[in-house]
């Protein structure tokens, strides 16, 4: 099996889908606690490292293994990616991409890379990183690559057009060193939006996966569903939502009669609410009491339920309390997407004799 080196593995997204496409993930690390135990206790890989990636020894560590750089096939990670968000276009006291007082880690990526210098070289991040304004974080994840002899490929890809069940948008970028292979080619889509899909592009496309289809078995009532009611002191607006709207349904833009809320006045996902017909809308990395997407029976989601839309195993065990749980999947990226990435890295560059 072609080896893996994960890094920023949060709690185990990427690991888990190259785990499923037939990799050995030999090493992994993140700097959270909760997030190394989960790794720890569903033995993704062979040796969890909890530090500074800034501290990470890949020598020293690889040693422990019996390994070398030169035995790892693959690096893969997402460095930390709250400076190109969207939501930091809102956060006008913080700064963007490289003058982010975290965009050491964007670095400690390429140092990754120029130590290991392995045949293949995954990196994903939020679909923001390649706005306008981070266009120096982009330019500088395009010149290390080439300066380290890697040819990319990158796309902004929707998971739901793979099989996820959620509309999540992501930056991922292939590197293939020089000499190795050519270009890495991106696995055509296989699902579609049954509602804006022209018949002539669906081809043997099946329809996007849907919220009833992915949590529609796990619905039973319990206990603490009525401790805290969604929506917070919003929690009897949120009860006339419809399912598959938010907020602007109280506009005046929106026809509502005594409009509550000014046009794009709140963030998207205020009182959003899932509709069990469509993908859910990307799960967030902060559990909040207003923030959905909700229930469409005007509910928090679940810890199981939030497993089940970024395509983590029923079994698998998260580490930590509630928040602790709900932050390392929201992170997380889809299994199911690493896993098609991976699928189409395996086939194109490490075909079985």
């Amino acid at each position: 099996m072609p080896n893996v080196l994960s890094i920023f593995s949060g709690g185990g997204g990427i690991d888990c889908g190259f785990k499923k496409a037939g990799f050995d993930i030999c090493f992994s690390t993140d700097f959270w606690k909760p997030a190394c135990d989960t790794l720890e206790r569903n033995k993704v890989g062979k040796m969890v490292v909890c530090d500074d990636i800034r501290n990470i020894d890949y020598v020293g560590s690889l040693e422990t293994l019996g390994m070398k750089l030169s035995d790892i096939d693959v690096l893969v990670g997402g460095p930390p990616c709250p400076a190109y968000s969207k939501s930091r276009f809102y956060r006008t006291e913080k700064k963007r991409a490289l003058e982010d007082e975290n965009s050491f880690t964007l670095y400690e990526y390429f140092r990754a890379l120029d130590e290991i210098r392995p045949k293949v070289f995954f990196f994903e991040n939020v679909f923001g990183f390649v706005y306008k304004p981070h266009q120096a974080a982009f330019d500088l994840l395009k010149e290390k690559a080439d300066e380290y002899g890697y040819d990319i490929s990158y796309k902004v890809v929707n998971t739901a057009n793979y099989g996820v069940p959620q509309k999540r948008e992501r930056f991922i970028c292939v590197g293939i060193k020089r000499g190795e292979g050519e270009k890495f080619i991106f696995p055509e889509e296989t699902h579609y939006d049954p509602e804006n899909t022209p018949e002539d592009q669906i081809g043997d496309k099946i329809p996007w996966v849907t919220c009833g289809q992915a949590i529609g078995d796990l619905d039973y009532d319990l206990p603490e569903d009525a401790e805290m009611q969604a929506g917070s002191k919003h929690k009897d607006l949120l009860k006339l939502v419809p399912p598959g709207d938010n907020y602007l349904y109280f506009t005046a833009e929106r026809g509502y009669p005594n409009p509550i809320f000014k046009w794009r006045s709140r963030y998207w996902s205020f009182l959003l609410k899932l509709s069990p017909e469509k993908p859910s809308w990307t799960i967030q990395a902060s559990f909040s009491n207003n923030m959905g997407p909700f229930h469409w029976k005007n509910r928090f989601l679940r810890i199981s339920e939030i497993k089940r839309i970024q395509t983590f195993d029923d079994d698998y065990e998260l580490c930590g309390d509630f928040r602790e749980q709900w932050r390392q999947v929201g992170n997380a990226v889809p299994v199911k997407m690493a896993e098609v990435i991976a699928t189409a890295i395996k086939k194109q560059y490490f075909k079985e004799e």
